[in-house]
Order: C-alpha cells, then sequence, then structure tokens
C-alpha cells in the first residue's frame, strides 16, 4: 500500500499515538450525558399552565384550567358515538351552552352565529364507499358586526369518540381548546379582519364522515380559505404540526410566530405515505373542498388512543396550555392574514419545515430545498477533494496512492453501512421468529441494546479492522481516519441527491449531516488541524454537537409516536423491522461522524466487540419475562372483538351456514400470546379459511381496515347466540323493473333498515355486470371488481335506507342468481358492561389486554 512521492514528508504532520481504551467509556458517556441534559429535557418541556386564578394578570391568555374543567363535563357524558344519546343529543347540547357562555362575556363588536347541521351523503373512503344519513356538526362563526369580509378561517376538531372510550384526548381536549380560544378571542379587543368559523364535527370516527358533510354542503363551506385542524393520536405531550399547505407556504409564516413550535416535513412525508396508521379530517378539507391548512394532532401516549383509559386524568394539564397557547396565536394571526382574501394567488408550492427542540422553526420552499442541497453537496464534494489533495502533500504518498487509499475505504464504508443495516435486520427476525417482538413496546430502553448497538458495531467493525491491518501505512492515522469520515461524507451526498431527484423533502436531514460535516472540515482546512490528529478531532466533536442534538432529539420524538402505534397496525407485519430500519436511518445521521473518532483508542476491535456483547445481552434480555411487552391499564394488548351470528342463504332461500361465534381482530404482531385463551372458547379458525368460498369471507367486517386485515383475523364458533339488543337488520327487495324495456338489464330496488352501523357488501353472479347503482358511484366509474364494500352509519336518521342496483347480463337470463348481497349488522353503542354473555368470553382473554367489542350479525342472500 505504500507510494513514493516526489514531496517531502510536512515536518508540521504529527504521527499521534492512541489513546488509552479507558477513556472510551468516558467518550460514549459525553454524548450520552448531552443526550440526557438537552434532548430529554426539551422533548418533554411544557409551558407553565394558567389556573383560573391567573387570568387576573393574564386576561387575555389561553387558560389550561378552564379547558380542564370543560373537558371534565364533555368527558362525563361518556362515550359519543354517531347514533347515540351522547353524541347526537347531549354532546349538541352541552356545545350549545358553552357557546351561549362566551356570547355572554364577549365583547360588543362581536357577533356569534350558531348552527346545527344534519347532513346525509357519501364518498370513497380508501377501499369502501363510506356513506352517512343524518350525521351532525356544530358550526359557530365569530365576527365583527358589520363585517362583510366573505374570507373566512376554519379552525376543526371532532367531539365523537371511538366505541368504549371517554375521547378525552382524541378528541376531547381539542374541542375545550376550541372552546376556550373562541372564549379568549371575544374577549380581546383586538382587528378580526375574517370571520373565524369553528367547526365542532360529529362523525369523524365513522371515518371523517362530518368533515365530508361540512365542506360539500354547508352554507359557510366555500367561504372557508384557510383550515387549522386539531386532532390527536396520543394523549397529552406537545401537538406536532405535521401537514401544512398543500402549496402553500405563506401558512409557514404564520406558524413561526407560535410561541411553542413543533412540526417536522418528516411527518408529513411519513403520513402521507401511509406509515402512521390514522387519518384525519385534513385530508377531506384538502380534497373535496380544496382548503389549505394546518394539520396538528397529539402523538405521545398513543398507548390510550382509541381505548376507555382515554380519560381526563392522563392528560396532562400543561397540555393544554402547550396547544391552547398555539392555537390562540395561530387563530388571531390567519384572521388577520391577508393572503385569505386570495389564496389562490400565494400558491407557490411544498414547504419544508422544522423546529429545533421547540425553541425555534426553520422553514424554506421545496424549490430553495432543492437548491440548497445541491450546493451543499457541491460544496461538500469540492472541500473533500481540497482534504484528499493536502493529505497527498503532508504525508508523502502519491495522488494516485491516495485515491486508491479513498477508494478502498468509501468500500469498506459502503459495506460497513449494509453491515448495520443487515444486523439490526437480523435482530429483527430473530426477534421475530422466536414471536419475542414488540418487547420495546413498553420498555424503549431495549431499543438501545436490540438496535443501535448491532448498528454502531456494523459501522465500525470493518473499518477498525482495517486500519489494524494497515497500521504500518505512510498514510497517517489521523488522515486514515478522515478518509472514512469523507467516505461517509459521500455515501451521504448519493442520498441526499437520490432523494432530492425523485422529490423526497425529508432529503433536508440528509443535508443537515453533510453540512455540518463540511463545516468541521472547513475549520480543520483554515486552521490546519485536519494535520493534528486530536486537534481534528475536537473540532469535528463541537461540530458535530447540534447535528446530534437535532438527531436524536428527532429520533426520540419518532420512537415515541410510532412504537405506541405498531400496537394497532395489525399483525401482518413484522413491526420491529420498522423500529430497525428507523434506528439505521438515524443512526447514519447523528452517529455517522462520530464512530469513526472511536478508532484513536487503543483496544479498538475490544471496544467494539462491547457492542455485539450488549446486543447478545440485549437479546437475552428481551426473550425473558424482564421485556414483556403490556402493561395492565397502561400499554395494553388490542382486541377488536364482535360476537356474532352469520347466517348464509343459498339460491333457493335455503340456509347453508347458520352459526354464532367470536370473530376476533387482533391488533398487533403478538396475538399468539393469548392462543391457549381463544383455545379455551372454542376452536380457533382463520378467517382466510373462508375467503376462497365466501364473498368477504362471510364475515362481518366492520370498516376498510377490517376488511385489509381479514386474513389474519380469526373465527371461534360457539353455540350461544349473541344478545341483539333490537331486531337483525331487515333487507328487502321491494321490486325488480326492467330499464327502458331492455330484457337484459334490470333494475333492483332494495330497503334495508337496522342498527345504525351496518355495512352492505355486494357482489355480482352468473355473468352479471353492475351498470350504475344509489350509491356513491365511483367504484363503477373506475372500474373497480366487485365484491364492492359499503360502509353505512346514521345519526338522528335513522329512516329505512332506500338504494337500487342496475344489473345487465348478457350470457344468462335473470332466471339465475344475479346479485349477492351481504348486510352486517353492529350494535356498536351497547355498554359492554351490560352484555354479560359476552363479558364471559372475555374473561378468557389475558389481563393486559383491552377488548373493543360489540354484538354483530351477518347475513347474505342471492338475488
Amino acid at each position: 500500500m505504500g507510494f513514493k512521492s516526489k514531496y517531502h514528508i510536512d515536518v508540521d504532520f504529527e504521527v499521534p499515538k492512541k489513546l488509552q481504551w479507558y477513556y472510551a467509556p468516558a467518550f460514549f458517556g459525553f454524548w450520552f450525558v448531552l443526550y440526557l441534559a438537552l434532548v430529554n429535557t426539551q422533548i418533554n418541556s411544557m409551558p407553565k399552565a394558567l389556573t383560573k386564578s391567573d387570568e387576573v394578570n393574564n386576561p387575555y391568555s389561553f387558560i389550561a384550567q378552564r379547558a380542564e374543567d370543560t373537558l371534565i363535563e364533555l368527558t362525563r357524558l361518556g362515550p359519543r358515538v354517531v347514533g347515540n344519546e351522547a353524541n347526537e343529543i347531549l354532546t349538541v347540547e352541552f356545545l350549545r351552552n358553552e357557546v351561549a357562555k362566551v356570547e355572554a362575556e364577549m365583547l360588543e363588536k362581536y357577533e356569534v352565529e350558531f348552527d346545527v347541521q344534519q347532513a346525509s351523503g357519501a364518498y370513497i373512503h380508501w377501499t369502501m364507499v363510506n356513506m352517512y344519513q343524518g350525521i351532525q356538526n356544530v358550526v359557530v362563526k365569530l365576527s365583527e358586526k358589520n363585517n362583510t369580509n366573505e374570507n373566512y378561517l376554519l379552525i376543526n376538531s371532532h367531539y365523537d369518540s371511538v366505541p368504549g372510550s371517554p375521547g378525552a384526548a382524541d378528541d376531547g381536549s381539542m374541542v375545550v381548546t376550541m372552546l376556550e380560544v373562541l372564549r379568549v378571542i371575544a374577549k380581546t379587543d383586538e382587528p378580526l379582519d375574517h370571520p373565524i368559523v369553528f367547526l365542532f364535527n360529529g362523525a369523524e370516527e365513522n371515518p371523517l364522515q362530518a368533515s365530508h358533510a361540512f365542506i360539500t354542503q354547508h352554507k359557510w363551506a366555500k367561504n372557508c380559505k384557510a383550515l387549522i385542524n386539531l386532532d390527536s393520536a396520543g394523549s397529552g405531550g406537545r401537538e406536532i404540526l405535521f401537514q401544512s399547505g398543500p402549496n402553500h407556504p405563506w401558512l409557514m409564516n404564520y406558524y413561526r410566530k407560535v410561541p411553542h413550535p413543533f412540526a417536522n416535513t418528516m411527518g408529513e412525508e411519513l403520513f402521507q405515505a401511509g406509515f402512521i396508521p390514522s387519518d384525519t379530517d385534513f385530508r377531506i378539507f384538502r380534497d373535496y373542498g380544496g382548503v389549505p391548512g394546518l394539520d396538528m394532532a397529539y402523538i405521545f401516549n398513543g398507548y390510550v388512543y382509541h381505548t376507555k383509559y382515554d380519560r381526563v386524568n392522563v392528560f396532562p394539564r400543561s397540555s393544554f396550555q402547550h396547544t391552547g397557547d398555539n392555537v390562540l396565536a395561530l387563530a388571531k394571526a390567519l384572521a388577520n392574514a391577508p393572503e385569505l382574501d386570495d389564496t389562490a394567488a400565494h400558491a407557490e408550492g411544498h414547504n419544508i419545515f422544522y423546529d429545533f427542540l421547540g425553541w425555534f422553526i426553520i422553514f424554506y420552499t421545496e424549490t430553495i430545498s432543492i437548491i440548497v442541497n445541491v450546493i451543499v453537496g457541491v460544496l461538500a464534494l469540492l472541500a473533500i477533494g481540497i482534504s484528499v489533495y493536502f493529505m497527498s502533500v503532508r504525508s508523502g504518498c502519491s495522488w494516485k496512492g491516495i485515491l486508491l487509499r479513498f477508494g478502498i475505504t468509501i468500500g469498506i464504508q459502503l459495506v460497513s453501512l449494509m453491515l448495520a443495516f443487515g444486523l439490526a435486520v437480523l435482530v429483527a427476525v430473530f426477534m421475530d421468529a422466536v414471536d419475542r417482538s414488540m418487547s420495546w413496546f413498553s420498555q424503549i430502553w431495549t431499543i438501545l441494546g436490540l438496535y443501535l448497538f448491532p448498528i454502531i458495531f456494523g459501522m465500525s467493525i470493518l473499518p477498525a479492522l482495517y486500519l489494524e491491518k494497515t497500521k504500518r501505512d505512510p498514510l497517517g492515522l489521523g488522515f486514515r481516519i478522515q478518509l472514512f469520515m469523507h467516505a461517509h461524507c459521500i455515501s451521504l451526498i448519493l442520498i441526499m441527491m437520490i432523494m432530492t431527484g425523485v422529490g423526497i423533502r425529508s432529503a433536508y436531514l440528509v443535508m443537515i449531516c453533510v453540512l455540518f460535516d463540511i463545516l468541521a472540515l472547513i475549520v480543520n482546512l483554515v486552521t490546519k488541524w485536519h494535520r493534528k490528529a486530536y486537534w481534528f478531532a475536537i473540532a469535528v466533536t463541537v461540530c458535530q454537537g447540534l447535528p446530534f442534538i437535532y438527531f436524536t432529539y428527532l429520533c426520540t420524538a419518532s420512537l415515541m409516536t410510532l412504537m405506541p402505534m405498531q400496537g394497532r397496525s395489525g399483525s401482518e407485519t413484522n413491526p420491529d423491522l420498522i423500529i430497525a430500519a428507523l434506528m439505521w436511518l438515524f443512526s447514519l445521521m447523528f452517529a455517522g461522524f462520530i464512530v469513526p473518532l472511536t478508532m484513536f483508542f487503543r483496544k479498538t476491535r475490544t471496544i467494539i466487540l462491547c457492542f455485539l456483547a450488549g446486543t447478545i445481552l440485549f437479546i437475552i434480555i428481551s426473550v425473558t419475562d424482564a421485556a414483556f411487552p403490556y402493561q395492565d391499564n397502561k400499554r395494553a394488548q388490542r382486541y377488536s372483538v364482535i360476537h356474532a351470528h352469520r347466517r348464509l342463504h343459498n339460491a333457493d332461500g335455503s340456509i347453508r351456514t347458520d352459526e354464532s361465534g367470536m370473530y376476533i381482530y387482533p391488533q398487533d404482531r403478538r396475538f399468539s400470546m393469548a392462543e391457549g385463551q381463544l383455545k379455551a372458547i372454542g376452536d380457533v379458525h382463520q378467517v382466510s379459511e373462508f375467503c376462497d368460498e365466501e364473498m368477504f369471507c362471510g364475515m362481518p367486517l366492520y370498516n376498510h381496515r377490517w376488511s385489509k386485515a381479514r386474513e389474519y383475523s380469526l373465527w371461534i364458533p360457539i353455540k350461544e347466540q349473541p344478545e341483539i339488543p333490537t331486531v337483525y337488520p331487515q333487507l328487502e327487495l321491494d321490486e325488480i323493473t326492467e330499464l327502458d324495456g331492455n330484457e337484459s338489464q334490470k333494475r333492483f330496488n332494495f330497503s334495508l333498515t337496522g342498527p345504525d352501523h351496518m355495512t352492505i357488501f355486494v357482489n355480482v353472479k352468473n355473468d352479471a355486470k353492475i351498470l350504475d347503482w344509489s350509491f356513491n358511484d365511483t367504484m363503477l366509474r373506475e372500474n373497480e371488481e366487485p365484491p364492492h364494500f359499503i360502509y353505512f352509519s346514521y345519526g338522528l336518521d335513522n329512516s329505512t335506507l332506500h338504494f337500487h342496483i342496475d344489473v345487465e347480463k348478457t350470457t344468462s337470463s335473470f332466471d339465475v342468481p344475479s346479485l349477492e348481497i351481504g348486510i352486517g349488522g353492529h350494535w356498536v353503542n351497547e355498554d359492554l358492561n351490560n352484555m354479560e354473555q359476552l363479558n364471559r368470553y372475555l374473561e378468557h382473554f389475558p389481563s393486559y389486554t383491552y377488548i373493543q367489542g360489540w354484538v354483530g350479525t351477518y347475513e347474505s342472500w342471492y338475488f
């Protein structure tokens, strides 16, 4: 590997001795303390919650205690599910009374208009027709008297909850935040150029029906020019801004003025790519109303989300203050924003936005991001080229020799990154293979050993072996370590350019890594510290401080968000793979330029092997009860269960299947843990056993998520029929008529009555084709293959649903069946505690589980 050069070896070049191995713990300890001191404290940093006694000195401030007291009153109404009294009557009356309190104390300059919308409609939600009847919205408009401006700001949250949940955080917390913001603005003597519409929507969990009803049918919908959407996928903590615009960067000019920023483009892209198993009303306002806006939600403590544990007592008062301060500032700013008068003129493309520890927000347009990424990449390559040139001059090695070494180093670095990824994936696959995935679900500390340790080992073992084999190389140790840093930088530049080229805005993350690396490199070149190993290492350490803080902050927030979500993401995928990939990506950014510095310590291989030993130790711990993933009442394992009766008819009206059973939808990977308890109920079948024979497996699927997961769900036949509170859904074929006298085309007219949540499955038989129907026709226009899924719910209006299906047959007559119709009935509004029969079966489930359960029916016919 040695090469002669015409250049002499510069006497200023310093050939260092390695540091003693016992300094290594202090080196790693420094970064760990930095994380604990700044990241761990700031990510949980919250403002002081104001109480009612503070109002005297803060008359125009958001009062967290008042919002909390209002939430207590709201949650006392019980679960607020579409169709039940709490949602359709009591909550509407509650909101009416709260708005009346605001009117009683507001300034004379303001006026409030109160409207209760009742609407029916339908649209496509993912893979199903989402149909609603008589659902409600409570709509409040605050404006200055005699204000003729017809461009409004819309602020939205939903007051309904999922079955069985008090819905304190999701989304009662945001409802009461809006009420308090309304109260404060109505008492503040400041300009309000544009009216504000406060939309309290009553059917978001169904899903997203009420927002669709508002934006497509309400009298004020066309006037709403910008949106603040408030939702929750957790309970407390800091609300994150995870969607902005789209194509309206001016909105971030106003968000940057909020007192507690917490926002990230990466969150927006993860959400829009489907990695987050949730959806918000923001999409409905965007897609059906073209309303740009800001989408904000709670994301921490997602363990209680959509469970009975979503109570006021687990929601911290300081979270009200954090969100209230931000929403109040945003509402005031956007309501006076001149852009609302012509939002189309300010549609300029996507944003890149991110906060730093909640201290400040950085944002710029996607176009600027592309320019910045290219400039930083080019500057980095130029700086690396200059550095490599000086290595040749100062070391006495030829230019060709340096390039050969650099090429080898780049190859080793790329292999090392792949090795790190492979080891993390290997751990994830192993943990799943021994049925110990999700050990981190309650014990976040296990991620450190399971995934960070093998990644660091993989990133460093090959460079360490190479440097040991080439320790007599005329190129000094400091220069060779710098080559590995340059190689990592080139790897990141390649990733950054690929991400930029395919339009991934989160490329800004990689740009930050490269930027701070070249800052350290420029400092070293200017000061000539690059010749002196320990001095160059100090410059690298100092310049890596900020990116280390930022990326570990972002990594922690991502883990706190995604870990609870894996408990409801379904059983079909290994969630450890997601955690492994996430840790690898962030490790490239916060550890990629730090790991090479370990090569300065003696016994480098031993130090690195300690990470491998730590991985093995953590694997051993994680397969024991010490890393049991669930905790009673805090971090429960989720199941949805229907005690169902299903009855399937033949073409001649006879019954081919008539049985009762437990339909079980496991929501996480580890459902096999309860295998013994489930077998105590009865003979456990995979629902996939029925899918080839029956339309939608012949099961009472509830919505599109259940449909997607049906092959991974379970069916346990039992003798006892469910205690159905009312009569079964009644489907009647009212009449069959020819279409325009054409014998090959007929209209089937049906009427349907039943509970407030039903599913309608439609399939064709014997070469029949659906020409049209009275449901939303998008599936037919787009030639979607049957069977089709229609989700139907109603609020106040429980009148009979009349629908028709137009069918054409060209190769067979209507003497044989043309249609198969299945009807699922779901009594989601019954109190589970009052259903003794169902509860007897649910008692078989382990104590650490949370069951969302109800009774239901499924019946199908041929026509």
